[in-house]
């Protein structure tokens, strides 16, 4: 699996270069994102820009690092989605369930209002 860590101070930027999300990678970028969470990260991204295919096992992996985050009390966010990897989103209504958003900038937005909403509530 290719792709790349941009390690911040409130959440990781994980770019997927690969065309499809499927079988092959899914397993791998599951291990990636516990990885990720064991390091001490609860906010994650994941950029899908390069992502042209996605199925179930690829949902999958998407699944289980919304539910590492949530768990975490952190947010999970996706990006970059093409137009077939938004329709099976879509069709599978998890965009009812994951956070999507268009940009990375946008993501990267969305982490530090979340972070400071959580640090609203906990004082």
């Amino acid at each position: 699996m290719h792709f790349t860590l941009d390690k911040q101070e409130k959440h990781c930027v994980i770019r997927l270069h690969e065309a499809k999300l499927n079988t092959l990678i899914a397993a791998e970028l599951k291990s990636e994102l516990l990885l990720i969470n064991n390091q001490g990260y609860s906010n994650m991204i994941l950029d899908l820009s390069e992502t042209q295919y996605c199925d179930s096992s690829g949902l999958s992996a998407i699944l289980v690092g919304n539910r590492i985050c949530r768990n975490a009390n952190g947010s999970f966010l996706i990006t970059g989605l093409s137009e077939p990897v938004k329709k099976l989103i879509s069709i599978s209504q998890l965009d009812q369930v994951l956070i999507i958003t268009p940009t990375l900038t946008e993501a990267i937005d969305f982490i530090f209002m979340e972070e400071i909403e959580r640090n609203i509530k906990n004082d």
